[in-house]
């Protein structure tokens, strides 16, 4: 089966398993896991943040992000296509007590101009603007990458007027290996930032956040109240110190199978396929006889797993377990598969 359907299906390689068996570990609730301790600091360097935390998922990071910036009644700022508003299980409202203001943007992005006029205005019976998350690159708008001038404007607009800024940079490798922007570039604007190991880099589970000392501190608290203290976490850690010294340039390789599928499924009737900008491609139905829950029945019999993001619109993601075989078998099954029967 070549399954197309997120970059987190991924298997640990051999290597990494090999660092996950030599890991040394201890009580990471005690502070006692220095495998957890050289990743967190690996990762905050990298970032150019003072620290950072391991965390067993995206999601987890990204609202400890919401949480710590925000007290329950706020407001925070967020477009459509965000991870946060569509995939995070409404868990902002439940855990933090906030709400979302929702910016409706063009093809995931949006400009200072919306962004001031989703600002409040500061009256007592408002709800107050007290974040502004964005997210870079944004999933479901097939892997955009948000320029990052745009993305420096909006966090300077955010400061200016009060606003906290965090980034969801669960694949914020992937825009750093296709822009040549250091990731600590891109998160300079931010106060916080989440990335992910368990994506594009292979790693079985986690993610970090990271911001300043004082930030990571009350995160850390959190994340014990949403009972995720680990004990020997090391396991982990190893893996996803492994990805980042072993399987970071690799990305360039995803976002080629990308272009290759693209490019071959671009040439068949019945659908638009965008060009992608990194590892996701998103395939929009034009003949509106076809379904995409036909669609996806067809692909699955001929071997080929995808996800639908829209009603109109599915979602292949490329990822490193991937092969140039495996992208032509996925063209021509999908070509089987547009044929009526």
């Amino acid at each position: 089966m070549i399954d197309l359907r997120s970059d987190t299906v991924t298997r640990p390689s051999e290597g990494m398993r090999r660092a996950m068996a030599a890991a040394e570990v201890g009580d990471d609730v005690f502070g006692e896991d220095p495998t957890v301790e050289v990743l967190q600091d690996t990762v905050a360097k990298l970032l150019g943040k003072e620290a950072a935390l391991f965390v067993p998922s995206g999601m987890m990071g990204n609202q400890l992000g919401i949480h710590v910036h925000t007290r329950p009644g706020d407001e925070v700022i967020v477009e459509r296509k965000s991870h946060i508003f569509n995939y995070e299980s409404g868990a902002a409202s439940s855990l933090s007590g906030v709400t979302l203001h929702v910016i409706e943007g063009k093809g995931g992005r949006f400009q200072k101009d919306q962004l001031l006029g989703a600002l409040r205005n500061g009256h007592y019976w408002e709800s107050a603007s007290t974040l502004l998350c964005l997210e870079n690159t944004l999933n479901i708008a097939g892997g955009l990458l948000n320029p990052f001038l745009e993305l420096q404007e909006l966090a300077d607009c955010a400061h200016a007027h009060g606003l906290a800024c965090h980034l969801d940079g669960a694949r914020l490798w992937n825009a750093s290996v296709s822009t040549r922007i250091p990731v600590h570039k891109y998160a300079a604007p931010f106060d916080t930032v989440t990335v992910c190991l368990s994506k594009g880099l292979g790693a079985p589970v986690g993610s970090v956040f990271a911001g300043t000392e004082k930030t990571i501190r009350r995160a850390h608290r959190r994340r014990k109240e949403l009972g995720a203290g680990m004990r020997q976490v090391g396991i982990l850690a190893a893996a996803g110190l492994y990805a980042l010294e072993h399987h970071l340039a690799d990305l360039e390789q995803d976002h080629a199978h990308a272009q290759r599928l693209a490019d071959g499924l671009a040439t068949l009737p019945s659908i638009h396929v965008p060009a992608p900008p990194t590892n996701i491609v998103l395939i929009q139905l034009t003949d509106i006889e076809l379904t995409t829950d036909r669609l996806l029945r067809r692909l699955h019999e001929r071997g080929v797993l995808m996800v639908e993001v829209g009603p109109n619109t599915l979602r292949a993601t490329v990822h490193r377990d991937l092969c140039t075989e495996n992208i032509d078998t996925a063209i021509r099954a999908f070509e089987q598969a547009l044929k009526r029967p």
